[in-house]
């Protein structure tokens, strides 16, 4: 049976297409969407960095959240935040497969697709906004309201680190059909048989 998962990640150019035209399937939203989705499954969280934005109200993350090993670690370490926001967490998704050698390089997107194929089995997975496949650029939008260092070296350092973790992450999951969507159709990864790149305006 097939299962389409839409995974609206936080790349500039990418996320917009999600809205091109009606969607059927499960929703999986990451960090601060760049515009509301209705009926989304939940919000993928992966970091400190957006834990303790929340916790400080400087960010609000509406409906579910699905949680990565980081913010489990602040929940329990952060007094009053499972009284506060408990209600949100769908669950906690601590799966780190091999090839990402921290959670710090299993960043907020890897750990949404990887989730969307591991744990909820999708057949079909629709990557939007996940520009630094295409691009020498990893902006997000989320760095509206969260300052990153965007700086050149870091950029290089981090997009290939994404990168190979994503060429790993189709190749793990040779089963499933994960399609890219972007407005061109320059992918920096090897292109394997899985993969069908879907190019928008």
């Amino acid at each position: 049976m097939n299962k389409v998962i839409h995974v609206i990640g936080n790349g500039p150019k990418g996320a917009p297409l999600f809205n091109k035209e009606e969607r059927k399937g499960l929703k999986i939203g990451c960090n601060i969407l760049p515009f509301a989705i209705p009926n989304i499954y939940g919000t993928v969280i992966a970091d400190f960095k957006m834990m303790k934005a929340i916790t400080e109200g400087s960010v609000t993350v509406p409906g579910d959240w699905i949680l990565g090993f980081r913010p489990k670690i602040w929940t329990e370490k952060t007094p009053g935040f499972l009284m506060k926001f408990g209600h949100q967490i769908k669950e906690f998704y601590l799966n780190k497969p091999d090839y990402a050698e921290t959670y710090t390089d299993f960043n907020c997107g890897h750990m949404a697709v990887h989730y969307s194929a591991h744990k909820l089995k999708g057949t079909e997975i629709h990557l939007y906004g996940f520009d630094s496949l295409f691009e020498f650029d990893i902006r997000s939008t989320t760095d509206f309201v969260l300052q990153s260092d965007r700086g050149a070296g870091n950029t290089h350092k981090l997009s290939e680190k994404w990168r190979h973790i994503f060429n790993e992450m189709f190749n793990e999951f040779t089963d499933t059909k994960f399609v890219l969507h972007h407005n061109h159709g320059d992918l920096k990864i090897n292109k394997s048989n899985n993969i069908e790149i879907i190019i928008g305006k």
